[in-house]
């Protein structure tokens, strides 16, 4: 996605949010589901499937290795073909991650690129493990895009223990996993969220799963042959977040958002902000496609600060931006610790979320790999009126004109063409719901 000019945005103090709404897709199974609809033998037919950048980079991807991917039309696993030119991944790191455990069991070359901010980010974790079972990476010694790696048809099965919750790695891990031959296990030592092994179970593998002590033990069979299914791509909570967020902080709302993945790993968000007061319900619970799904209810809420502790981190990584906006508005200190991945991410989201809690009067700061928020008190005011550099980072981008819909003053993104990597439709369905937003120079 090319960023040569940028594209500011404003959003002010809104007026009480109310209405009922459906977000897209989540954007983790929508990738699995085009990537298990490539391995699998049939026509894979994918409702409700995220039409972000990020998707449809992957949905890109898969047509160069030549899948059509009007239906996902399957080629079986192993049946993918060396493509004629770079795959770009834009800015989608987990499309690209889960991408190479995909290509590791072909026989064949692929050179990925990224924009920028995607060329930034480490590779080294996940290609370890591939290496290990037999992938080769042309750059010896380099963990950063670009990076060209030949796959093989022939992988070898491994135990691999992760070194750091990471459902990306698990993911690539497995994939890689179906064309080896015999078991290939990973070891999590803190369980992340399980859509892979859902999803493939959904397309017939044969996966088995035992928990203890927090942890998780994932065997995947090799030799695979999966079966085209169809897929219903529940709400992303992690959308869904941004549209909660801004019901709690904006006096006199309440919202409804229909349909939205409530998987027991990715809920850690709503977990907190119970914790801190918030009043939130799971209604009509039910299961669509093998996942947990609820309509979530919000009622602006009166919010107290709370620790949120590290090992909740991997149920929540991406929603600690806009629950730092929250907490701004929560009476007393809010300190969410077990961070690191943070700084890996898009862009720096640990620094960039502090900074941009600075620039619009929010007491902030980074102690290691925690956030402590100092919130508004008693006064239940935010400054606000500040810009924030947004680093090509979708998530700090939304994050911040969140907190601008219940600031004192507008908030200012530097660049909001950068939402469209993962929700297009945010301003459009923040809009339905009575939030206000505008160019800088005309938000007052």
């Amino acid at each position: 996605m090319s960023h040569q000019s940028q594209s500011p945005l404003s959003a002010g103090r809104s007026r009480a949010l109310s209405g009922r709404v459906r977000v897209p897709g989540d954007k983790s199974i929508s990738h699995r589901a085009l990537m298990f609809g490539a391995l699998a033998t049939g026509r894979t037919r994918i409702c409700g499937l995220l039409e972000g950048v990020d998707v449809l980079d992957t949905a890109k991807a898969l047509q160069a290795l030549g899948c059509p991917v009007t239906k996902v039309l399957g080629r079986g696993v192993g049946g993918l073909a060396e493509p004629a030119g770079d795959i770009d991944y834009g800015n989608s790191g987990t499309g690209l991650r889960l991408m190479m455990g995909l290509v590791a069991g072909h026989d064949m070359r692929v050179r990925f690129v990224g924009d920028p901010s995607l060329s930034r980010r480490p590779m080294g974790r996940i290609l370890k493990p591939l290496m290990q079972m037999g992938l080769d990476v042309s750059e010896r010694g380099r963990e950063t895009l670009p990076l060209t790696i030949r796959g093989s048809a022939d992988l070898l099965p491994i135990e691999y223990r992760t070194p750091v919750a990471s459902a990306q790695i698990k993911s690539a891990v497995l994939l890689a996993g179906l064309h080896a031959s015999g078991e290939t296990t990973v070891i999590e030592a803190q369980a992340t969220r399980d859509h892979t092994e859902r999803m493939l179970r959904h397309f017939g593998a044969e996966l088995a799963v035992s928990e203890r002590n927090g942890g998780r033990t994932i065997t995947i069979a090799g030799d695979a042959e999966l079966a085209a299914r169809d897929v219903v791509v529940p709400g992303d909570p992690s959308s869904t977040a941004f549209l909660v967020s801004a019901a709690l902080i904006v006096p006199g709302s309440e919202i409804v958002i229909e349909g939205v993945l409530v998987n027991p790993t990715r809920t850690g968000f709503y977990v907190t902000l119970k914790e801190m007061g918030a009043d939130i319900a799971f209604r009509n619970e039910r299961e669509e496609g093998g996942e947990p799904v609820a309509d979530v209810r919000v009622v602006h809420s009166r919010l107290k600060g709370v620790r949120v502790p590290p090992e909740r981190a991997p149920s929540m990584i991406d929603e600690y931006p806009v629950l730092a906006c929250v907490a701004a508005f929560a009476e007393g200190e809010t300190r969410m610790e077990g961070l690191s991945e943070l700084k890996v991410k898009e862009s720096d989201r640990l620094a960039a979320t502090a900074a941009g809690l600075a620039a619009n009067g929010v007491p902030a700061k980074v102690e290691g790999d925690a956030l402590i928020v100092d919130g508004c008190r008693a006064s239940g005011s935010v400054r606000g009126g500040g810009t924030v550099a947004t680093h090509l980072d979708h998530r700090i981008a939304m994050a911040f004109l969140t907190l601008g819909l219940g600031a004192d003053r507008p908030v200012t993104v530097d660049d909001a063409d950068t939402i469209a990597t993962s929700f297009p439709e945010f301003r459009g369905l923040m809009e339905r719901l009575g939030a206000t937003f505008a160019a800088p120079e005309v938000v007052r």
